[in-house]
């Protein structure tokens, strides 16, 4: 009987190891996602001022749309690859919809106490 229990016993334990490994995994791509979104945030930032520097100290017109169009359409890219990273979710959060509901739920129960 002990040698039917066993082979599961290791099954299972080998299981587990490899839901470790699986998370630690996903773990790992996340921070490498999120170090390559921080890394595009500071080049965005350092090239753009610099674009920006170059282009007033040369004569150019701070407010004008030939100095911005950089910092804008890659500020769209920015942005597709914030949501890639942190994903739609990032405002509100999972469940938000469920706990504003019950948040707002519990006021009305208050007023009406």
């Amino acid at each position: 009987m002990e040698n039917n229990i066993e082979p599961y016993e290791r099954q299972r334990s080998a299981q587990r190891a490899f839901e470790r490994e699986e998370a630690y995994m996903r773990a790992q791509k996340k921070v490498k996602a999120l170090m390559g979104f921080y890394w595009h945030l500071a080049s965005y930032v350092i090239v753009n001022l610099f674009i920006i520097i170059l282009i007033v100290s040369n004569g150019g017109r701070l407010f004008s749309f030939g100095t911005f169009a950089t910092p804008l359409f890659w500020g769209i890219g920015l942005l597709f690859h914030f949501l890639g990273v942190f994903g739609p979710d990032f405002m509100f959060g999972k469940n938000w919809e469920e706990r504003k509901i019950k948040q707002l739920m519990d006021k009305e129960n208050k007023h009406w106490e």
